[in-house]
C-alpha cells in the first residue's frame, strides 16, 4: 500500500532518510511509512503530508530543541513533536541540527526517559457526557471498555464544541458508536 502523498514528496524522505542512517538507526516502515528505530524503540518517522513531508520525533517533547524549530503535532499532542519541510533546499541547511536532536533522542532512550502521559482519566469530562453516563450504566461499562486513546477522542470531539447544545447532540450521535466499542473516527467493523 503506498502512502497518498509518499511520490510527491520522495525526494525530502529520501533526504530525511540519509541524515537518520547516517545516525545509525535502523530503518523500519510502519504504519506505512519510514520510521527510524534504536534497539527497537520508535526514535523518528518521516510523514508525508498534503502540503509538506514532516520529520517526527516521538519523544520530541524530552529534545532540547535549541533551534526551537520543533512543533507540537496538535492540541492534545504529548510527546511527538516535529518540523515540517517543503522542499530539499530546506533541509540541508538544518542536517546538523537534525543529526544532533537524532543524537539526543538515542541518549534519552538509552537513559530510559519517559513522559509521563496524561490517562483518559485525568481529562475533564463534559457535563452533557457525564450525565449520559450516569443515567446508563450500559453505555458507562461500553465506555470504559473502551482503549484509552478511543475515550480521549470522545472526551475531545464532545467537549470541543463551544456550545451546551452541540455538546448534547454531540454526545447523542457517540453513544451508538460507543456501544458497539469502536472509537470516534473508526469505520463500522
Amino acid at each position: 500500500m503506498r502512502v497518498p502523498y509518499a511520490e510527491k514528496w520522495r525526494n525530502e524522505t529520501d533526504k530525511l532518510r540519509e541524515i537518520a542512517l547516517d545516525c545509525g538507526l535502523t530503518e523500519a516502515v510502519k504504519w506505512g511509512k519510514p520510521c527510524f528505530t534504536f534497539q527497537n524503540k520508535n526514535l523518528a518517522i518521516v510523514i508525508p503530508l498534503k502540503d509538506s513531508c514532516a520529520f517526527s520525533f516521538f519523544k520530541g517533547a524530552l529534545l532540547q530543541d535549541p533551534k526551537h524549530i520543533l512543533q507540537r503535532i496538535g492540541d492534545h499532542t504529548q510527546s511527538a513533536r516535529w518540523i515540517k519541510f517543503t522542499s530539499v533546499k530546506e533541509i540541508a541547511p538544518l542536517r546538523s541540527t537534525l543529526a544532533a536532536y537524532l543524537r539526543e533522542a538515542i541518549a534519552l532512550e538509552q537513559a530510559g526517559k519517559k513522559i509521563e502521559l496524561k490517562k483518559p482519566a485525568d481529562y475533564p469530562v463534559p457535563d452533557e457526557f457525564q450525565s449520559a453516563l450516569d443515567r446508563d450504566p450500559v453505555l458507562r461499562t461500553a465506555f470504559q471498555a473502551l482503549s484509552p486513546g478511543r475515550r480521549k477522542s470522545y472526551l475531545f470531539h464532545i467537549a470541543s464544541a463551544k456550545q451546551a447544545k452541540t455538546r448534547s447532540a454531540r454526545v447523542e450521535k457517540c453513544v451508538p458508536l460507543i456501544l458497539s466499542g469502536r472509537g470516534f473516527n473508526e469505520a463500522p467493523r
